[in-house]
């Protein structure tokens, strides 16, 4: 069954899912605004892409097969996916809501002011996500995660830790500010980004990590001045990615301005003071 669902709102938008009897919507805890008296809500650590002690199909809240060996395999695997989720700083449960006795509603949005968009998986291409971007989706989407890689991780920052997302069905993602498509194969196949900017991109798209210029005078002014920091994102091939406009980084050096916590001079970047 598709996901029914609707993007309301502006400058915070929210993703309100009308749920056909007995389908099931998963989130991550702390997305939920709102639901009908007849949308049950459970909330797990097992998450949808656990695979079942039997090997079959991801699945949600399945009961593997093989006895207690199955039932230790499938609990290993709980441990492995809540393990994985905590180390990258993620929501350890996920809740579950399953409408009965008729149409049901409920409702999601993201933690910060901006956009959200559904994307539509055919099983064909994962999509991989910043962290914190997913919002909620279908039962039939494995939500995962995925590591970058050791070098690109210790000079990207935010571009270590992916969620990747696998299976068929609708997935909600959400970011700050709006929302820019892009494809690099339109720029040369190859776009640069500030890592905070991106928000999700296709299974196709290669991503990596690049220093801005070297350890000479020019490399120095703009990692000093530019306020880039040392490194860029760059993200190359055939495929879709989504920007956003306002990095959570930004936003939170604005907040740190407007409450006089944050004392920049003009120089900004690797001169800027902390007070308190």
């Amino acid at each position: 069954m598709t996901l029914q669902q609707q993007i309301v709102g502006n400058a915070m938008q929210m993703a309100v899912c009308t749920l056909n009897p007995g389908q099931t919507v998963y989130c991550e805890a702390g997305k939920f605004l709102f639901k009908t008296a007849n949308v049950s809500m459970e909330t797990r650590l097992g998450g949808p892409g656990t695979r079942n002690a039997g090997g079959g199909a991801p699945g949600v809240g399945q009961q593997g097969g093989g006895g207690m060996g199955g039932l230790l395999r499938q609990a290993m695997g709980t441990a492995m996916q809540v393990g994985q989720r905590a180390l990258a700083g993620e929501s350890l449960a996920f809740q579950y809501f399953t409408a009965s006795g008729g149409e049901g509603t409920v409702g999601f949005a993201g933690v910060l002011p901006g956009e959200m968009r559904a994307l539509e998986l055919t099983g064909s291409r994962a999509w991989f996500a910043e962290k914190d971007a997913f919002v909620a989706a279908e039962e039939s989407v494995q939500f995962g995660i995925a590591f970058a890689g050791g070098r690109q991780g210790m000079s990207g920052g935010e571009g270590f830790i992916l969620e990747k997302f696998t299976g068929h069905g609708t997935v909600i993602i959400a970011g700050a500010g709006n929302f820019i498509d892009l494809n690099p194969a339109d720029f040369g196949g190859r776009i640069e980004v500030d890592t905070g900017c991106i928000v999700a991109f296709e299974e196709g798209i290669q991503y990596g990590v690049q220093r801005i210029g070297g350890l000479n005078r020019q490399g120095i002014m703009n990692a000093v001045f530019g306020g880039e920091g040392l490194s860029l994102a760059t993200l190359e091939g055939n495929g879709q990615v989504i920007l956003q406009s306002m990095t959570i980084e930004g936003l939170a050096n604005a907040l740190k301005k407007a409450q006089g916590g944050d004392k920049q001079g003009p120089t900004g970047g690797l001169f800027s003071t902390h007070a308190g």
